[in-house]
């Protein structure tokens, strides 16, 4: 039985199952008493889920700021710095690779982790947003949009970094358990002009989101008076409607009928009227 027959080699490339082939090796749980020949050796591993800095080097603990914060270029060609955790786990599925198939599989998976996420540091492209707010963005400063866009999607990057080192258990026998990016600062010498720009930038967002709320209420309260309006033009002229198809229906009765309802209209307006007028003729 090779790992090619189990889950964690879903996530290997066509190309690359024929390499990370590796054989599926006996474990024994602890307990015992257990007796082994003078020829056999016994690896002694620990499955458990581990934390780690992200800035930490095995080969070298000074690099990195003594490991506590990681270099990376930004699509600007901005350098910033990362904190952050990486939790990884043996992955027991492929224990042979992580034994026999890399001489230091940690470092190596630690490099093959760090070298992904510097990747996508670097080739981070901004999410599709509003197109009113694409050219504010445009008009500011280079130095500080990426790592603008970095801060606010961190949940992407530790998910990319996550679908990315999917296939590390197949591989070196290492899993990915998580990638926790904390922080990305700015260098010094632009964290003043990244502070301004943010300042200016939300004034504007504040502003453009006030006048399209402004333009929004007007709009609605534009229609509502059309609304009224109309039904005021409709009220006045139903009664005039009605009126006219009493009358053509009066009319078509014979010519003595409107006659007649002209007389008792009249009589009904004498009725109401406090005083009348007669024309006297000499």
């Amino acid at each position: 039985a090779t790992t090619l027959e189990a889950e964690i080699a879903t996530d290997l490339r066509d190309d690359e199952k024929e390499r990370y082939a590796y054989p599926q090796v006996r474990v024994i749980p602890p307990g015992g008493p257990y007796f082994r020949w003078p020829w056999e050796k016994i690896h002694k591993l620990s499955v458990a889920t581990q934390t780690v800095n992200m800035a930490y080097d095995p080969e070298t603990p000074s690099a990195n700021s003594d490991g506590t914060m990681l270099d990376a270029v930004t699509k600007d060609h901005l350098n910033t710095g990362l904190t952050g955790q990486i939790r990884y786990r043996v992955s027991d599925q492929n224990l042979y690779g992580y034994l026999f198939g890399v001489r230091t599989p940690f470092v190596h998976v630690m490099g093959y982790f760090v070298s992904v996420l510097r990747e996508r540091i670097a080739n981070f492209s901004v999410p599709a947003r509003d197109p009113t707010l694409e050219a504010i963005s445009e008009s500011a400063s280079v130095h500080g949009v990426s790592i603008n866009d970095l801060r606010k999607n961190l949940r992407d990057l530790n998910e990319h970094m996550e679908r990315e080192c999917r296939s590390s258990a197949a591989r070196y026998g290492i899993s990915l358990d998580a990638c926790l990016i904390t922080g990305i600062d700015p260098p010094p010498e632009v964290e003043s002009a990244l502070a301004a720009i943010n300042t200016a930038h939300n004034h504007v967002s504040s502003e453009i989101s006030l006048a399209q709320a402004s333009a929004d209420q007007k709009i609605v309260q534009s229609r509502r008076a059309v609304e009224i309006e109309t039904l005021k033009a409709q009220a006045e002229v139903e009664p005039l409607t009605a009126l006219a198809t009493q009358l053509a229906v009066l009319k078509k009765s014979g010519p003595g009928v409107l006659t007649a309802y002209l007389r008792n209209v009249r009589l009904a307006l004498y009725q109401k009227a406090e005083r009348l007028f007669l024309e006297t003729r000499t």
